[in-house]
């Protein structure tokens, strides 16, 4: 069985948790495709040109999650996702993903209008930049790394500004996906629409 779940949305939104619980609960494979993105920029803060570094991207430069979650390499991963050859270079793995047998659930910002858009579920996870701010630092803060909510909350809005407005495959929610505002939702209430909303759509 192909089966594919879509997943868009800003920085800190919940896309990623919400992504996970879904895999673990339908027993899909999870790729939270922003990895991709960090691996990518992690390399370009080393020294390599971001278009050589997607074409070359291997494996074992997704195998330290956490290495890629910095403040740094989440600044990278932004700036190169709006360069086209990029996206280009990593569309093809994407796709790959999303059709392998046994379903999977991928989280990002254009899975539902680029990557896959017929997938038979699409979700649009966000939250206002005061909130998604607040978890950033509470998530940086836990890893002993120091935060200032209003650079963050900067960060933020500038992070949606240029995901919504590039030119390559720019933030949006599709068309036919549901909006999941999770604002004032707790994390078992959020899971609990998604996976109300696969149940919806997934083959008895």
């Amino acid at each position: 069985m192909r089966f594919t779940v879509a997943i868009d949305g800003p920085a800190a939104a919940g896309k990623g948790t919400i992504g996970r619980a879904v895999a673990e609960r339908f027993g899909f494979a999870h790729l939270d495709t922003g990895l991709l993105y960090r691996a990518v920029g992690a390399r370009m803060l080393a020294g390599e040109r971001a278009e050589d570094a997607a074409r070359d991207l291997r494996p074992e430069d997704l195998s330290d999650p956490d290495a890629l979650r910095t403040p740094e390499v989440a600044q990278a991963a932004s700036k190169v996702a709006v360069i086209p050859e990029v996206r280009a270079a990593l569309l093809d793995f994407q796709r790959a993903f999303a059709h392998r047998v046994g379903g999977a659930v991928l989280d990002g910002r254009d899975i539902g209008t680029v990557i896959c858009p017929r997938a038979e579920v699409k979700l649009f996870v966000t939250a206002s930049a005061e909130v998604r701010a607040q978890r950033r630092m509470d998530e940086w803060k836990a890893k002993g790394l120091s935060a200032d909510y209003d650079e963050v909350l900067a960060d933020v809005k500038a992070r949606d500004a240029r995901d919504a407005d590039r030119a390559a495959a720019p933030m949006v929610a599709a068309d036919d996906a549901l909006v999941l505002d999770t604002s004032n939702l707790g994390i078992d209430e959020a899971v609990a629409a998604a996976v109300a909303a696969v149940e919806a759509k997934r083959p008895l």
